[in-house]
């Protein structure tokens, strides 16, 4: 039997858990490789019956799952993963399984990176500091400004709190917001054309879903001020990115934060590269090193689970 861990960002997966309690007859390869490539997938994972993936780099679609006829058990990072087409995987009597993710708080502590960064100018006076430059921007303050807080899961609920702490004012909407849960936060419910005709900075934190893509588009945007600052670190189609672009050429918003994007990774040639009002990451939010080895020991403790008849963790 056979066993093939893929997308292993940073080559971390080896280190991270002791695959060594493996029986001595599992092959167990490691693959940095993200996969995107369709054709390639299905070359490289043909001949494994375990697939351990992280987020959704690989995308399981039914064509793939179709040509991967030894596949019996397929691990993914977390509790959800919108790359495997579940249907077809159980179809097909494929056993998926899950992990715990590790520390959530990463990407609430991105988020305010993404926000300090753009507000107070830290790449360009960086970029300035190291050509010989002092001084080329004026730094903007927290304190009394309105934070937009779309989806107050928890994340969003994290970062609400920090924005509280920083003493702003912080609102938030997403489609079943309650009162309960805004007055459980201490933030104030508003409806969605009021959060963003209102924040100067808004921060998205919804669940991708056939609700939410498109959710905030050239409409939403639109109602921005021309001053307000757009982050996400949540996935990309939620937010129309063409819309976007546009906005932050025309100076229509002041300037965008983003982990996520439509097409990952992000294309070498992409617009988005060559915007000085924007602070891009690579999709990291929660790729901590913490989390990374909380998420491959519980992958390989659901390998060891189904080996023995007792899966953990299984998703459906």
């Amino acid at each position: 039997m056979r066993l093939a861990v893929i997308n292993d960002y940073q080559n971390l997966a080896r280190e991270a858990a002791d695959w060594s309690q493996l029986p001595a007859e599992i092959d167990a390869v490691f693959f940095q490789d993200r996969l995107t490539d369709p054709e390639a997938a299905a070359t490289l994972l043909a001949p494994y019956d375990i697939v351990v993936t992280a987020r959704e780099e690989t995308q399981f679609d039914r064509a793939l799952i179709g040509r991967l006829p030894k596949l019996k058990c397929l691990i993914t990072h977390g509790q959800r993963n919108a790359a495997l087409d579940m249907a077809a995987l159980a179809e097909r009597q494929v056993t998926v399984c899950g992990t715990g993710y590790g520390f959530p708080i990463a990407t609430v502590e991105l988020a305010w990176g993404l926000i300090l960064s753009l507000l107070k100018h830290i790449p360009s006076e960086d970029r300035a500091m190291r050509d010989g430059k002092w001084g080329i921007d004026l730094p903007l303050g927290l304190s009394g400004r309105t934070l937009g807080v779309v989806g107050l899961g928890t994340l969003g609920s994290g970062v609400a709190k920090v924005g509280k702490a920083f003493d702003m004012d912080v609102i938030a909407w997403s489609e079943n917001l309650t009162d309960a849960r805004c007055a459980e936060i201490g933030v104030t419910r508003v409806d969605k054309d009021t959060l963003f005709q209102t924040a100067d900075i808004i921060s998205v934190h919804l669940i991708l879903g056939d609700r939410s893509r498109g959710a905030i588009g050239a409409r939403e945007i639109g109602l921005m001020k021309s001053t307000a600052l757009l982050i996400n670190t949540a996935r990309g189609p939620i937010v129309d990115e063409a819309a976007l672009i546009a906005a932050l050429e025309a100076g229509a918003i002041a300037g965008a934060g983003l982990d996520v994007y439509d097409q990952e990774p992000l294309p070498r040639d992409h617009k988005l590269r060559t915007m000085s009002n924007t602070v891009l990451m690579p999709h990291v939010g929660g790729r901590t090193r913490e989390n990374f080895v909380v998420r491959y020991q519980d992958s390989l403790e659901d390998v060891l689970a189904w080996l023995s008849g007792n899966p953990v963790r299984v998703l459906s």
